[in-house]
């Protein structure tokens, strides 16, 4: 009884050390466990409220930042727009939404020449300073004002895109500077799960 007790024991023990996850397909991080159910309402550049829903149907590639960012949020941004030239004749199946964490000084007008510059299909988004924490928080981004001599500031905040099928069902943290190639991958990807 004991000689079979210790047979099952170390049976369980190899059978669960054989079994392995699969690797994810993508290259981003799978973050869809955190963040599937965040949505957001906020203001597009004409002024008319959205949020996740107006964009089902295309995977929306989401940014927190601001438009005085002096690195990372134009890098990202460039980096938006060469997966975009990447995916063809299949970048209308993505929108790129580019949300300020700065709405004292981004205004609509400002959004609607700063974001396009960077591709003219891509739309900023802001909202008041309760509607950006609550965005903010949603998906888990922080940020922070930083003070600067001279009167001005700049903004500290986490860098990422997150990615989201078009069911809205699948969400991907791509990290800073992801290679444009392995964004285009991942949107290909998600493409295919929503078909």
């Amino acid at each position: 009884m004991f000689l079979r007790n210790i047979l099952i024991i170390l049976s369980i023990i190899f059978l669960s050390s054989c079994e392995q996850k699969l690797p994810s397909p993508f290259k981003a991080s799978d973050v869809s466990a955190s963040y599937a159910q965040a949505d957001f309402q906020l203001q597009d550049a004409a002024g008319k409220t959205v949020s996740l829903a107006n964009y089902r149907g295309k995977v929306v590639a989401m940014f927190f930042g601001y438009t005085h960012c002096p690195d990372v949020c134009p890098t990202t941004l460039a980096d938006m727009a060469q997966a975009l030239r990447l995916l063809g004749k299949e970048a209308d199946k993505m929108q790129v939404l580019f949300v300020t964490i700065d709405p004292s000084r981004d205004t609509r007008e400002m959004l609607a020449q700063y974001v396009p510059a960077f591709d003219p299909a891509f739309m900023g988004l802001v909202g008041d300073v309760a509607a950006t924490e609550q965005v903010a928080k949603a998906f888990g981004v922080m940020y922070q004002k930083h003070e600067s001599k001279g009167g001005g500031y700049t903004m500290d905040h986490t860098a990422g895109t997150y990615l989201i099928s078009p069911d809205g069902k699948k969400v991907l943290l791509a990290p800073y500077q992801q290679p444009a190639e392995l964004l285009v991958h991942d949107i290909r990807l998600l493409l295919a799960i929503a078909r």
